[in-house]
């Protein structure tokens, strides 16, 4: 039967809900209101979440300390790479390698190029830290100007003097036998066969030779016994013009161009990278009738060459450039005031130096 309110006497029934209000209310209680707030209002999380947050903190933390021992890792075996950020030597280096290549030169420069952040050379980039960087690379570089008739000679015996005198170049200073060591065949044969002394010199310099015969005031050289070069590329810059000479009907070729080569030392480390520096300028004489040169050959007036970092006391025929892992009291002690190796502003031997020479880069 289901329990319903009973009407009898007129007297209503009391549920029991009011007896259990009306008891608190006696014993001094007021009813306690019924909360509907979400689960963790204000009472924090539960015991598993706060477990699950623990183990998440942890392992944040965790992580960090390894990123950060590893930074530190990092940072002791190659300082350079935070030391570069802070000096900014990092932006230079990335301004260097997304710089444009240069122009070709076609006047003497006003002065050297712009000093930059010094870097050292590596094997991948051979060239860095180097005005070199955005110089042309081999044969390339060494252009042919327009000819024209010059003093009386033809414009095409000037064109054939032009072409002629690149192909010294290449010969003398960029074919891969010739830098190994071996004689310069192709660049003698464009040489007139007429020019008996310097032929004779030559053959002296490469079979004995000494500070007054010396391979390398025509020819670029180095002992493939002590070094290797790194890749193949030669960084060029230069021009190529012609003058007047001094008679009627005679024509000069002029040139002057500078070479970068980048070496490792065979048996020493193989990640130091050194650089020397070749500048060359010759005069090539061309005269109207062929009186001297002609039919495929040069007349070789004079030449002068300064190279830097190379031992200036060793005088075998090679270059022998200096690194940054050699021992500091190797070699004859530098002396005189330092010289820009890139200084193209001024022709050889304007600032002789004395006894060895310093360059101030390389």
């Amino acid at each position: 039967m289901d329990r319903q309110g009973r009407q009898g006497d007129g007297v209503p029934e009391i549920s029991d809900e009011e007896r259990e209000r009306a008891a608190r209310r006696r014993f001094g209680r007021a009813p306690r209101p019924v909360r509907n707030d979400p689960p963790g209002w204000r009472t924090g999380p539960a015991w598993r979440e706060m477990e699950g947050r623990g183990r998440g903190e942890r392992r944040l933390k965790a992580a960090a300390a390894i990123a950060v021992i590893a930074g530190l890792a990092l940072v002791a075996l190659r300082p350079e790479l935070v030391i570069d950020r802070l000096t900014g030597k990092a932006h230079a280096r990335q301004e260097a390698r997304d710089a444009a290549p240069l122009p070709a030169e076609s006047v003497r420069p006003t002065a050297a190029p712009d000093e930059t952040h010094p870097d050292r050379p590596t094997l991948k980039e051979p060239f860095r830290g180097s005005p070199a960087a955005q110089w042309a690379e081999g044969a390339a570089a060494i252009e042919v100007p327009a000819a024209a008739a010059v003093n009386g000679v033809p414009a095409g015996e000037v064109a054939e003097g032009l072409a002629l005198a690149k192909r010294f170049l290449v010969a003398a200073n960029l074919d891969p036998a010739v830098l190994r060591g071996e004689r310069p065949t192709a660049a003698l044969d464009l040489l007139d066969p007429e020019d008996t002394e310097r032929r004779q010199d030559t053959a002296e310099a490469y079979e004995h030779p000494s500070r007054e015969h010396d391979p390398l005031e025509l020819f670029t050289r180095y002992d493939p016994a002590e070094l290797k070069p790194v890749g193949e590329v030669v960084k060029v810059r230069g021009r190529m013009w012609v003058e007047a000479g001094e008679k009627p009907g005679q024509a000069d070729v002029k040139v002057d161009y500078s070479f970068v080569y980048p070496f490792v030392k065979i048996g020493g480390n193989p990640e130091d990278v050194a650089r020397t520096v070749v500048r060359r300028e010759a005069t090539f004489q061309l005269f109207r009738g062929r009186e001297r040169g002609g039919q495929g050959r040069l007349w070789l007036y004079g030449a002068a060459q300064d190279i830097a970092n190379s031992d200036c006391g060793r005088r075998d025929g090679y270059l022998h450039p200096r690194f940054f892992s050699d021992a500091q009291d190797s070699g004859p002690r530098a002396s005189g005031t330092p010289v820009d190796p890139y200084d193209r502003s001024k022709s050889i031997g304007a600032d002789p130096a004395e006894g060895c020479g310093t360059a101030s880069r390389s």
